[in-house]
């Protein structure tokens, strides 16, 4: 692209040279021409004046010297008096006796007649004369002088066109640099302004191209490991279950399928849930997820008894009665609350308490237990912080849920370590 565009440069700027130096050529050469005519009159006229009355009876004339060409006195027989010029008077002298200034061009001469009068009778005639070729001399090196001009004029059109190819292109290579980059797998890559208002406007858009698609497969990406670690837990309680309910001799069948129902259906909840997240755009909650918040920490209290209870620890949930029927985001306080209840278990010691409470027009919902976070409290929600076996995924989506949902989760206390999440009313 930069030599088509100094290929342009320099055809438009040959096309503008030649348009002005051809009439300016043409316009220099009539010019040398009439100057030297002119010249060459006057010099006629000057003589003419010098020449008496007494010329006719042979009195002589003092012609004026004249540095090129020639100055002669000729009289009414045609003859050269005085001076220099044809010994045979031409056909410009010959018709200047007729009494009238004749300028004529005869062979490669510029020619002047002068007639001089007495007593209006033509006594003789002053020619003065130059070549052609001193003039043509000087015309050519004006000619030359304009081609230097234009020669000059258009290296520096080819200094500035490769600038200015320069000045466009650098920028769209490096755009282009940069889009190999991200196909390369550098998604951090991100093209920079220069100064253009249309290249930067591509930029501008090559970037918002590069940003949207670095969302898309970010959630693509977390879509596997969300999926992995939310349908972990559900799926190994619901396989325990069963497996328990056929190990164990008389135990109720139907209760152990109930069980397994109500597990089955929290594991749908929880694909729902996630599905929603791995959206580009995820969705507001709709009132029809809304559920009272008693009854969700009674199907978590089920859920989590168990579990907790082979590890040796406790759980417990407190709440006022007059909060246990304000409707919350159903499924995803269902999976945040597991998401902190399992962090807690991994990574906690001690008894677990859930603890729901009004603050003003949300409600809090605080999971505590008896350890100590050593974690910095900025990095603690970023993917892949973790201080045990675990891959760090478990807060930084809980911080995703509750974003999405419009609520908010954060550490509000060290030692012991206790999360708060704060829930829109949904009513």
């Amino acid at each position: 692209m930069r030599q088509r565009v100094v290929r342009v440069a320099l055809v438009a700027a040959s096309v503008a040279l030649v348009l002005l130096a051809v009439p300016l050529a043409a316009v220099i050469r009539a010019s040398f021409f009439a100057d030297e005519r002119g010249e060459v009159e006057r010099a006629a006229m000057a003589a003419a004046v010098r020449v008496s009355p007494d010329f006719a009876a042979g009195d002589p004339v003092e012609l004026p010297r004249r540095s090129e060409g020639q100055l002669g006195v000729y009289d009414r027989g045609l003859r050269l008096r005085d001076g220099t010029g044809p010994s045979s008077a031409d056909s410009a002298t010959r018709r200047a006796v007729a009494g009238r200034l004749v300028r004529q061009d005869i062979g490669g001469e510029l020619v002047a007649a002068v007639p001089v009068s007495d007593n209006e009778r033509v006594i003789g005639v002053v020619r003065a004369s130059t070549s052609t070729g001193s003039v043509w001399n000087r015309v050519l090196l004006a000619w030359a002088a304009l081609l230097g001009a234009c020669l000059v004029a258009l290296g520096v059109a080819v200094f500035v066109a490769r600038r200015q190819a320069f000045t466009l292109t650098a920028p769209l290579e490096s755009l282009s640099h940069t889009s190999r980059a991200i196909a390369e797998g550098d998604l951090t890559a991100r093209a920079a302004t220069c100064g253009i208002t249309e290249i930067d406007q591509v930029a501008r858009s090559h970037n918002t191209m590069v940003q949207r698609l670095s969302h898309l497969l970010q959630h693509e990406r977390h879509f596997t490991a969300n999926a992995s670690h939310q349908l972990r837990t559900p799926l190994t309680g619901l396989q325990l279950g069963l497996e328990t309910a056929l190990a164990t001799p008389g135990t109720d069948l139907r209760t152990a399928a109930e069980e397994a129902l109500e597990q089955s259906r929290h594991l749908q909840h929880t694909i729902d849930e996630v599905l929603q997240l791995a959206g580009a755009e995820p969705s507001p909650v709709s009132r029809a997820a809304a559920r009272p918040a008693g009854e969700l920490l009674e199907q978590a209290e089920r859920r989590w008894h168990g579990p907790l209870a082979q590890d040796g620890r406790r759980i417990a949930f407190l709440l006022d009665p007059a909060t246990a029927a304000v409707p919350v985001p159903g499924r995803t306080t269902d999976q945040i609350l597991d998401i902190l209840l399992d962090n807690a278990r991994r990574h906690g010691s001690g008894t677990i308490t859930v603890t729901l409470r009004e603050i003003g027009a949300a409600l809090a919902l605080d999971v505590a237990d008896e350890g100590t976070l050593t974690l910095d409290a900025e990095a603690l929600f970023d993917r892949g912080t973790t201080t045990g076996p675990g891959e760090g995924i478990g807060l930084s989506l809980a911080a995703d849920l509750a974003e999405a949902a419009g609520a908010r989760l954060s550490l509000t206390r060290r030692t012991p370590t206790r999360f708060t999440l704060l829930l829109p009313h949904t009513d």
